[in-house]
């Protein structure tokens, strides 16, 4: 395959750029380094995030190595693949470049757009200023931060409080709340002794009358009654109308005090896309053909939660691994003189988890099932798409030892 790929007018394989080193991005580099392409990873950190264990960090459940794992390290598994930790600058298009933001000019023969979303703040009031959100590794330790600091300052008595609330009742919201429930619950008593369980709370924050709206009824109501067995409040039926420094007030005027407030709510195209000269559609993704190239630069892919491709997908893991897969076939089919075909989703399924022994699993054939089974799905099938066996072993070690060691494991929220 390698000599098929080589170019005729250099001799040598055809340089794609991948910009974005998660998990679509990184499933492309596979596809591509395998067939002998040249490959340049482009990200603005050296390491990649398994972002579905990011409240794991922010609940101090787990390290912030748990769940990263260097790009060079990746790399070097293939020998056409180099690393560039830079940030996205500019695309120009027709020259087959990019720039980046320490200057550097990278020259491409394909592109792949894999940057992620960030988060969108739906021009709500004060939510950007006073909340956090839970998207990055950065945004998982600032959270874990600012939980200590208000555990510790309601122990030491110069906060009367530290109450939490949650906006978004998706997968990402339940599980950072069902997370700091058990916190509340099974850690605090221990290691904050001194501050009574009235002085603390966790509230999810709902707009629709259910949570985890993709699910179906019957697993909407058995992670409702999961999350309120753990004392979570919810206030399902909500809409934020803004977020205070203390509170998140509500459309109808509830005022909902807040001494930490975790945005899981909406996701949007970084802001540097707009100055790329993409075709952004709804939420800021770009607008692909069924290829998921663009249709003016077929040899510009983009995968993962920045595409919007005719029939748009669920901003999923599984999506942005398949489509990263499917960006780099292509790309070898065209290196290759054999045809593109569109994209096809085979959907996995879809699973959630609520606290210990407590989940959701919705499978593509309508069969559903939670409770202890659907939570080891979730365990085993997390820790087998993390990458490095270090990291696999330390999750697993972590999640038993969590929920099956002493009580006492965790020595502080801070760990």
């Amino acid at each position: 395959m390698m000599d098929a790929m080589r170019q005729k007018r250099t001799g040598r394989p055809p340089h794609v750029v991948v910009v974005g080193g998660g998990f679509g991005g990184l499933s492309a580099v596979r596809e591509l380094a395998r067939a002998g392409a040249r490959v340049t990873i482009v990200d603005h950190n050296p390491y990649t995030t398994f972002q579905p264990l990011l409240y794991q960090v922010a609940t101090a459940a787990m390290a912030a190595g748990d769940v990263t794992y260097p790009l060079r390290a990746f790399a070097a598994k293939y020998p056409t693949v180099r690393v560039h930790p830079a940030g996205l600058g500019k695309l120009l298009l027709d020259q087959k470049q990019v720039q980046l933001t320490d200057g550097a000019v990278l020259d491409y023969d394909y592109l792949v757009m894999g940057t992620g979303v960030s988060t969108n703040w739906l021009s709500i009031e004060g939510a950007e200023k006073n909340a956090l959100p839970l998207y990055s590794v950065r945004d998982a330790k600032a959270l874990r931060q600012r939980l200590q600091t208000c555990l510790e300052e309601t122990a030491m008595g110069k906060r009367p409080t530290t109450h939490v609330v949650v906006v978004g009742g998706g997968a990402t919201g339940v599980e950072i709340a069902g997370s700091m429930a058990e916190l509340r619950m099974r850690t605090i008593p221990l290691t904050y002794p001194e501050i009574r369980p009235e002085q603390t709370s966790i509230t999810l924050v709902e707009r629709f009358d259910y949570v985890l709206a993709p699910y179906k009824p019957h697993l909407r109501d058995a992670a409702a009654r999961d999350l309120r067995e753990r004392e979570v409040r919810l206030r399902l039926g909500a809409t934020v109308a803004s977020v205070e420094p203390d509170a998140v007030v509500l459309s109808d005027g509830t005022r909902l005090h807040s001494d930490v407030t975790v945005w899981a709510l909406g996701v949007t195209a970084p802001k540097e896309i707009a100055d790329c000269g993409l075709p952004q559609g709804k939420g800021g993704r770009v607008v692909v053909t069924e290829r998921l190239n663009l249709s003016e630069h077929p040899e510009v892919f983009v995968v993962g939660d920045l595409a919007l491709p005719p029939e748009p997908l669920p901003q999923l893991a599984q999506p942005a691994i398949q489509m990263g897969r499917h960006a780099g076939r292509q790309i070898v089919a065209a290196a290759t003189g054999r045809p593109t075909v569109p994209f096809h989703y085979r959907d996995p399924g879809i699973m959630a988890i609520v606290g210990r022994f407590a989940a959701v699993v919705q499978l593509p054939n309508g069969f559903t099932f939670r409770g202890l089974p659907a939570w080891l799905a979730w365990i085993f099938l997390h820790v087998a798409y993390l990458l490095g066996g270090r990291n696999r072993t330390s999750v697993l070690v972590n999640f038993f030892w969590r929920y099956f060691g002493p009580r006492r494991s965790r020595a502080s929220v801070a760990e």
